[in-house]
């Protein structure tokens, strides 16, 4: 099973092996990582927003227009930023590397 780091805002970091085809939201979720998803990953907000360790960003998918119009709402918005709702787990993306930025903004509340 590949594996991906999440590192948490203390600079704590967490190893964790996942099956292929869950997205990081529910990789977050089924471990416990305090990351929101408050859409349930229907890209429907931006509080899954992670950043992806820029040696990693090459690998993943282009991100969509519709992730891109999300994205534009996260607080700490950076050039590797993404949706864990739409990173989805692939054998090809071991080893990848994400942080939780320091703050979410949750538009659905507003």
């Amino acid at each position: 099973m590949p594996k991906v780091t999440f590192v948490f805002q203390d600079g704590n970091r967490m190893e964790i092996e996942a099956p292929v085809g869950l997205s990081l939201l529910e990789i977050a979720h089924k471990n416990k990582i305090d990351l929101e998803g408050a859409c349930e990953g229907s890209l429907a907000c931006s509080t899954c927003h992670l950043i992806v360790d820029p040696e990693d960003y090459e690998r993943l998918a282009e991100p969509t227009e519709d992730e891109e119009d999300m994205l534009d709402l996260a607080f700490g918005l950076t050039h590797t930023s993404r949706l864990g709702c739409q990173i989805i787990l692939t054998e090809e993306l071991d080893g990848l590397t994400v942080s939780l930025p320091p703050a979410t903004r949750n538009v659905m509340l507003g």
